[in-house]
């Protein structure tokens, strides 16, 4: 005789989703603008720090995304680079949206191949 198996009365469990990669913090992406413009023009952070009114310290932990600097801060130091905030901003806008893309595109590969391996 054949062995009879019992159904089960629950629904499996949901395989648990893939983890998000974190978005970028605004203070991330505003310290890598900062310190790249201030390599594009060959400073040292003792300078920039010192025209900005700031210690080369606070300075450094901006670039480092460790410190949220007030909006008089971030004029100090973009006026130091000699841009406006609306540039600033805008790069680092642009920054973000970048990298939204490139998440949005890597997801987009990842789904493609996962729907070839399915037709296959």
């Amino acid at each position: 005789m054949a062995e009879i198996i019992p159904l089960p009365t629950k629904p499996a469990p949901r395989s648990p989703r893939s983890p998000r990669e974190p978005e970028p913090l605004w203070r991330d992406a505003l310290g890598d603008q900062l310190r790249r413009l201030r390599h594009e023009r060959g400073e040292r952070l003792a300078d920039t720090a010192e025209r900005a009114g700031v210690s080369p310290q606070y300075l450094s932990e901006i670039e480092r995304g460790l410190k949220e600097p007030s909006s008089e801060m971030i004029a100090a130091v973009a006026g130091a680079l000699d841009v406006t905030l609306v540039e600033l901003t805008a790069a680092v806008a642009d920054e973000l949206r970048d990298h939204a893309a490139a998440r949005a595109a890597a997801h987009a590969v990842v789904g493609t191949r996962a729907a070839y391996s399915l037709a296959a």
